[in-house]
């Protein structure tokens, strides 16, 4: 956590801390695949990520996917095995296990952005990892705020 604070404190563009940002949460957990993404009324869009590969969609209808689901919720998603689950959308055909959380403008309550994070292993996200990812999360809005 203090990694994402210090990151967001460095000068620079909210580009290239969120690519930061991305790699250092993958790094932290030892995640496959990490993305952060803008959310409009309309579309979610990949701002950063790190991992293998880039994301297959990397804009899509706000109301697709899982993340479209965390976006409707106002709530974190979470899914053990994704090839069970009809929301999913494809992005790498080894991603069994994907953890979404929304960022919200505190003033607002709205869906600013979200974290995504991926694994090749089904059930691959604990309770501690659920706790983890939400908490970088929260730390993530000043990428909206300041942005």
């Amino acid at each position: 956590m203090n990694r994402l604070r210090e990151i967001l404190s460095f000068p620079g563009d909210r580009v290239g801390k969120a690519r930061r940002i991305a790699g250092a949460i993958r790094e932290m957990g030892g995640y496959r695949w990490a993305g952060i993404y803008d959310v409009s009324p309309e579309e979610i869009g990949v701002i950063a990520w790190s991992g293998p590969d880039a994301p297959a969609h990397p804009r899509f209808p706000a109301s697709q996917g899982l993340c479209g689901a965390a976006v409707q919720a106002r709530s974190t998603v979470a899914v053990g095995d994704v090839t069970r689950d009809k929301r999913y959308l494809t992005t790498l055909g080894t991603t069994r296990s994907e953890i979404v959380v929304p960022i919200l403008n505190p003033a607002t309550g709205q869906v600013v952005g979200l974290l995504d994070v991926e694994s090749e292993r089904n059930d691959a996200f604990g309770e501690g990892d659920r706790r983890c990812i939400e908490e970088c999360a929260a730390a993530l809005e000043p990428l909206w705020s300041r942005g």
